[in-house]
């Protein structure tokens, strides 16, 4: 299979892909054309279709579809051009090809989950994430499989797990270093800080924003699914649940950033940095992944509003693997 992720410009491609998104779009001079986006594990690239001949079969965002073209480049970005189309018969893809999942196992990252879970010592706190990650098997299913990110970070199946796993263990080293963070907050917020985009994207092969992802958000859907859970624990301390959503509002840091509040506890500016070091960490190695090992510079990345090079010694070693 021709993989996303080792398109070269100029060349041309065929092959089965996931048809992600198509709109149909008027050029500046009337003319009819589609903008579709195409899928593999590997990534997504934007196509157009020009020429809406009899080449260009029916076919529907969501279809798997047969494709041939050209790769081009615009504003320094591949793209296709596509002069060919149907829709895939049944035995022509494995869907596993098509959706980018975690490099990771998922029953390793779930049973270190447990692990920390179960480290949690405060007793209400205890509960309620056993009430999330132990008593609630629909939950664990989803939570399981489910993106962390449309695009940004941790775009694949088993992401949001991924991520979480990792921002837990930032925080589980934090706490050794800095005596003032309360463990047993920080590690229940990191493990709870994006449950909410269980609502905010839909699964794959969709991974793309819900009506009340757009119009809420996953904070806010979070810190509500948190407080009903927290509600049907008897005795829940009133000052540890507002501790913890406190956690959970302020996890993106920044108001321009998206978080209902600036963060006013040590946890919550822990839980923040070690959001965003995970998420920006992330983003890079999935840029350093979609590159050819010997790449020099990447060019400006918005977001990190710089232009992105690798050190000599991570292209030795990834050279040398």
């Amino acid at each position: 299979m021709y993989y996303i992720k080792d398109y070269k410009e100029g060349e041309k491609f065929y092959g089965v892909y996931l048809c992600k998104t198509k709109q149909v779009n008027k050029s500046k001079n009337g003319k009819t054309y589609y903008n579709v986006d195409l899928q593999d594990k590997t990534g997504v690239i934007n196509g157009k279709i020009w020429e809406l001949s009899n080449a260009i079969e029916t076919f529907e965002e969501g279809d798997f579809v047969h494709v041939e073209g050209m790769v081009t480049s615009y504003q320094e970005k591949l793209q296709v051009n596509i002069n060919r189309v149907r829709r895939a018969d049944e035995g022509e893809y494995d869907e596993k090809e098509y959706f980018p999942v975690s490099k990771y196992s998922v029953d390793k990252m779930y049973d270190n989950l447990i692990k920390l879970v179960n480290s949690v010592e405060e007793e209400h706190l205890n509960k309620l994430l056993k009430g999330f990650f132990v008593d609630d098997p629909d939950f664990v299913k989803k939570f399981k499989v489910h993106s962390a990110a449309k695009s940004m970070h941790h775009g694949f199946i088993s992401g949001l797990l991924q991520h979480s796993i990792t921002v837990a263990n930032i925080c589980d080293y934090m706490s050794k270093i800095y005596p003032i963070l309360d463990r047993d907050l920080l590690i229940t917020s990191a493990l709870l800080h994006d449950v909410g985009k269980l609502t905010e994207l839909y699964p794959f092969p969709k991974n793309d924003y819900t009506d009340d992802g757009q119009l809420l958000g996953h904070i806010y859907i979070g810190a509500e699914m948190i407080s009903r859970k927290a509600d049907d624990i008897p005795g829940f301390p009133h000052v540890l649940k507002s501790e913890l959503l406190h956690c959970i509002l302020a996890h993106h840091g920044e108001l321009e950033y998206g978080s209902p509040k600036k963060p006013a506890l040590a946890e919550a500016l822990a839980l923040s940095h070690a959001d965003n070091m995970d998420a920006k960490m992330e983003a890079v190695i999935e840029l350093y992944e979609a590159n050819d090992p010997d790449t020099n510079w990447f060019g400006f990345q918005r977001m990190f509003e710089s232009n992105l090079r690798q050190s000599s010694g991570t292209v030795k070693k990834r050279l040398d693997k």
